[in-house]
């Protein structure tokens, strides 16, 4: 078999989106997701003028060899748009082998170790009464764990939030990137918030239980010494984790937070490659692996990356928002479900006329996902469909200070 066509398809329904599609001799075709949020066409650019080229005349079989001629023929090495693109060219591979095989890739990757993925869903609110009825819809749509995001008093807004205003007039449900020629500015505080959110957490748990898994996202705005107070200020709400609570760039960063809190740790969804794990996962420092498929390399590459891991009881909580799309969230449901050391999977519900373009196998139901028994991923391209919706730009926010400092957003 051999690879006699690539083509890269940039599409914005509801959110821009690039997807590598393969096709090959014998008429498979493979698809791959390329999306990286508010910089699509810079991977568009690097695979249909530097990779496509590559592709013509290889065996779509030798996925392992595609992988590392794609990352070391480069001589230029990691980083999001590589990656980004790697993993496009990666995951439409294994969707080839998968139905040329005529199984389900989970089939392929050793088959399932469970019967379901457990998922969680995104509440928020501007305040505790709009919040408690965000957590019920989400239960209400079968969600059983759900991740808590609130505004917080003197500050305009704030990451996660769906239902503050943006400046073009609404909110991309949980989507922040906005259809804007330039970012928005929006103002943060971090005395405000970590004053403000442990009586969130109270207040909710007072409500909701103490059997309920809760989940935050701190969004990389605190330092190391902040981090660690609030994750022991929030010890007492059961956190099923605290998500990106510092940078992690500087991984060594992380010893001084686990040495002050027993909150559990998620890092990684701006994270590439196994690289930038290496002293998080060998010293412990974390409990859950963020990465997205989509900007690690694809799933060759996270799964090296979750074996790793699992060396050191560490769990996968692959990177799932509407910014992934439904090639790429595929990828990571038949990841999910072959692998042994699962721990969660982040899940928002694309939108109509995304699930219009792209045809999808899996399925979720009373709070667990499935990627189906379709031959492949599961997820087929409309491009007739996907014709209609152009890119658009789009930005995410960024953060200042009260004195106008830039601050991580």
């Amino acid at each position: 078999m051999k690879i006699t066509a690539a083509d890269v398809i940039v599409t914005s329904p509801d959110r821009n989106f690039v997807t590598l599609k393969i096709t090959t001799d014998e008429g498979i075709i493979g698809l791959g997701d390329g999306t990286l949020n508010g910089r699509e066409l810079s991977v568009a650019s690097y695979l249909r003028d530097h990779v496509v080229p590559l592709l013509i005349g290889r065996d779509p079989h030798r996925i392992e060899d595609t992988w590392q001629f794609l990352y070391r023929s480069a001589y230029w090495r990691r980083g999001p748009v590589t990656m980004a693109a790697i993993a496009a060219v990666d995951i439409a591979l294994w969707d080839i082998k998968a139905k040329a095989a005529g199984m389900p890739l989970y089939q392929l990757l050793g088959g399932a170790s469970r019967t379901g993925i457990m998922a969680y869903g995104h509440a928020s609110g501007r305040d505790l009464p709009e919040l408690f009825d965000s957590i019920r819809r989400h239960l209400d749509l079968g969600f059983r764990s759900i991740r808590v995001q609130t505004s917080v008093p003197g500050i305009n807004a704030v990451y996660g939030v769906a239902a503050q205003p943006s400046v073009d007039g609404k909110r991309y449900d949980y989507e922040p990137a906005q259809r804007t020629p330039l970012p928005a500015e929006e103002d943060w505080d971090t005395r405000s918030y970590m004053r403000h959110l442990p009586g969130v957490f109270e207040a909710v748990r007072n409500e909701f239980g103490p059997e309920l898994p809760l989940l935050h996202d701190g969004h990389h705005r605190m330092t190391p010494i902040q981090a660690a107070r609030l994750g022991k200020d929030l010890e007492p709400y059961d956190l099923f984790w605290l998500e990106d609570c510092t940078p992690a760039e500087n991984q060594e960063a992380l010893r001084l937070v686990r040495q002050h809190t027993t909150t559990p740790l998620a890092i990684g969804e701006v994270f590439n490659t196994v690289w930038d794990y290496q002293t998080l996962i060998r010293e412990q420092l974390i409990d859950y692996v963020r990465s997205a498929v989509t900007h690690t390399g694809g799933i060759t590459a996270m799964r090296k990356l979750l074996d790793f891991a699992a060396q050191y009881q560490i769990k996968s909580g692959i990177h799932g928002p509407t910014d992934i799309s439904p090639v790429g969230m595929a990828a990571a449901l038949h990841l999910d479900l072959a692998i042994h050391n699962f721990g969660i999977q982040e899940y928002m519900q694309h939108g109509p006329l995304t699930n219009e373009v792209f045809r999808q196998s899996f399925t979720f139901t009373e709070g667990y996902l499935h990627p189906g028994e379709q031959p492949g991923i599961g997820v087929e391209l409309d491009e007739e469909a996907a014709a209609r919706f152009p890119y658009q730009p789009a930005y995410l926010p960024f953060n200042r200070l009260k004195d106008g400092t830039v601050h991580d957003w």
